[in-house]
C-alpha cells in the first residue's frame, strides 16, 4: 500500500493537492486525527474493497492531537510505502491569501497574522524536516502545481519525474538549510553598488542586463548548466525524486535571483519540472 501524508502551512495549497490525489485514484482523508491512522490503514488493508493508495492531510488543525503524529508517522513508514509531502509558501504570500479570502487563521489567538503564521511554522518544523518532498507554491500557478504533483506521484512512467527546486538566498541571512547543493555567486559584480540598481532586484531587466553584461556571468551560467544537466539524470537513476539547488549571494536580492532565474529557464527548456523560490528577495536590509 502506498501512503502519502500531505502536510504544510494553511492556505499553501493542500486542498488542491488532495483533489489531485483523488483524480489519481488515491483514497483521501482530510484532517484525520493521527491516533486513528493505524486503525484506518488496517481497515483499508483488510477490507474487501481495499485501498491500494491513500493520501492523508494533517496539519495544525488537529491541534491537541498533534503529539500523536510522530508514532503515526513511524507506523506508516514501517507498514506502507510511505512519503511525506510538505506544501509551503512564503509568509508574505500567505498573508496576502488571508487578506484576499478575508478568512481568519485557524490558530488565531489575538496575534497579528504574521505572528500566527510564525507559530504555525514552528509547530510544523519537525514534519518539514522529515518531508520527502517540499513544494513551495508562492510563485507557481495552480496548473503548474498540479503538474508537479502528477510528476511526483502518478503511476505513469516518466524519465524526468524529478522535482527541481531552485532557491535564491542571501548568505547574510543564513545558508539554505534544506539544499542538496549550493552554488555561491558572490564573485559576480554586485549591482548593489550601482545607485540606479540598488533598490531593484534580480528579476528586473536592468539588473539582469547589468549582471549578464559580464563574461564571467555568462561563463558561469554555461558551466553550471552543464554540470546540473550532467548530474540530474544520475540523481534520477538513483531514485531521487526532488533536488533542491541553492543559489547564494550576499543579500539574496540581486545576483542570486538573476542566476536562479536563468538556471531555472535552462532546466525547464531541457524538459525538467522546476519550481523557483527567492527566499530573501523582499528583505530590506543589505
Amino acid at each position: 500500500m502506498k501512503a502519502v501524508l500531505v502536510t504544510g502551512m494553511l492556505a499553501s495549497g493542500k486542498s488542491i493537492a488532495l483533489r489531485v490525489f483523488q483524480d489519481m485514484g488515491y483514497y483521501c482523508i482530510d484532517n484525520l486525527p493521527p491516533v486513528l491512522i493505524k486503525n484506518f490503514v488496517e481497515l483499508a488493508k483488510h477490507s474487501q474493497a481495499g485501498a491500494e493508495n491513500i493520501a492523508l492531510v494533517i496539519d495544525v488543525r488537529v491541534d491537541n492531537y498533534f503529539a500523536d503524529i510522530k508514532p503515526a508517522v513511524e507506523y506508516l513508514r514501517e507498514n506502507t510505502d510511505f512519503k511525506i509531502l510538505f506544501i509551503d509558501a512564503r509568509t508574505d504570500v500567505l498573508i496576502a491569501r488571508y487578506k484576499e479570502s478575508k478568512r481568519r487563521h485557524l490558530m488565531f489567538d489575538n496575534d497579528r497574522i504574521e505572528q500566527t503564521i510564525n507559530r504555525e511554522r514552528e509547530k510544523l518544523s519537525s514534519l518539514k524536516a522529515a518531508a520527502d518532498y517540499i513544494i513551495d507554491t508562492s510563485d507557481i500557478k495552480e496548473s503548474q502545481f498540479k503538474q508537479k504533483m502528477i510528476e511526483l506521484f502518478s503511476e505513469e512512467p516518466n524519465t524526468k519525474s524529478i522535482l527541481i527546486n531552485i532557491a535564491s538566498f542571501g548568505f547574510k541571512y543564513g545558508i539554505l538549510r534544506d539544499a542538496d547543493t549550493v552554488l555561491d555567486v558572490r564573485f559576480l559584480p554586485n549591482p548593489y553598488y550601482i545607485d540606479d540598481l540598488r533598490d531593484l532586484c534580480g528579476m528586473d531587466d536592468e539588473v539582469k542586463k547589468y549582471i549578464m553584461s559580464f563574461d564571467v556571468s555568462n561563463a558561469f551560467i554555461e558551466k553550471a548548466s552543464d554540470l546540473l544537466l550532467f548530474l540530474i539524470p544520475l540523481y534520477i537513476k538513483e531514485g531521487k525524486k526532488q533536488l533542491i539547488i541553492g543559489i547564494g549571494c550576499t543579500g539574496g536580492r540581486h545576483r542570486s535571483v538573476c542566476i536562479a532565474e536563468s538556471l531555472s529557464d535552462r532546466l525547464s527548456k531541457a524538459g525538467y519540472s522546476v519550481c523557483i523560490d527567492h527566499r530573501d528577495i523582499c528583505k530590506d536590509e543589505y
